[in-house]
């Protein structure tokens, strides 16, 4: 075998391991997890919980769709648990092809990684989420003699979407300061593309919420946020530029 594909066989091996390590610690989690299910559940619902009328609650349609919810929230729950080992074999990935000043960033990376997920989860959890499910019930009931029972999949399905957006929203300084140390990006291309990115900003709260206003506008807003804040990482941090000889 020839230096190029013995190095190719290398690279696929390490990926391999690299992603046997990631699906064992989701595994991991997901068992974990699937133990406090029941109680999780009742966590994450709290929001539409309290916004639906007095005498209103979750449903299940189908006999088994208590289990599959369950089962779904302990698989996106071990996934969320999981996420600081993924993103270190992700990095751990990518590291040879590095410089050695840049593979001391491996801790940072995993450490403002999590943390910027996890500030998105909570926006969205927190300040969205009884926003959101309060005006779409009491759009839903005041349209006329109807009454609110929503069923707990879909209900996850929709929160699950949600607290994905605004998690992987919430990530985007992360993603510009790696393309600016890398040189893919900087400052000055970032400000000249900025009415693009305000455009997919709406784009993106379009696809990934509901169909209100407000739930729109509360991806988009922190993506616009965001996004500026990544110009002043991209200009701060960002791969400096070396002079040409003369």
């Amino acid at each position: 075998m020839s230096d190029a594909g013995q190095n190719v066989y290398s690279h696929l091996e390490e990926l391999r391991r690299r992603l046997i390590v990631s699906m064992v610690s989701w595994v991991v989690g997901f068992a974990i997890c699937y133990n406090f299910s029941q109680q999780l559940f009742l966590f994450v619902a709290q929001p539409v919980r309290n916004a639906l009328p007095e005498g209103s609650s979750l449903v299940f349609i189908h006999a088994t769709e208590p289990f599959f919810t369950y089962l779904k929230l302990s698989a996106v729950a071990g996934l969320i648990v999981a996420l600081p080992i993924i993103l270190w074999q992700l990095w751990m990935f990518v590291a040879p092809a590095l410089y050695p000043g840049e593979k001391r960033l491996a801790v940072p990376f995993v450490l403002f990684s999590c943390l910027c997920f996890g500030a998105g989860t909570y926006f969205g959890f927190t300040f969205v989420f009884p926003v959101v499910f309060t005006f779409l019930i009491n759009f839903g009931v005041g349209a006329g003699d109807v009454e609110a029972m929503l069923s707990m999949g879909g209900y996850l399905s929709m929160a699950t979407r949600l607290l994905m957006a605004f998690g992987l929203v919430f990530e985007l300084p992360i993603v510009i300061f790696f393309l600016a140390r890398l040189g893919i990006v900087d400052h000055v291309w970032l400000g000249h593309n900025r009415r693009y990115a305000f455009l997919l900003a709406f784009v993106v709260g379009a696809v990934l919420t509901p169909p209100d206003l407000f739930s729109q506008i509360s991806i988009a807003l922190p993506f616009i946020v965001l996004y500026e804040v990544g110009v002043l990482v991209a200009r701060f941090f960002g791969k400096k530029k070396t002079a040409p000889n003369s």
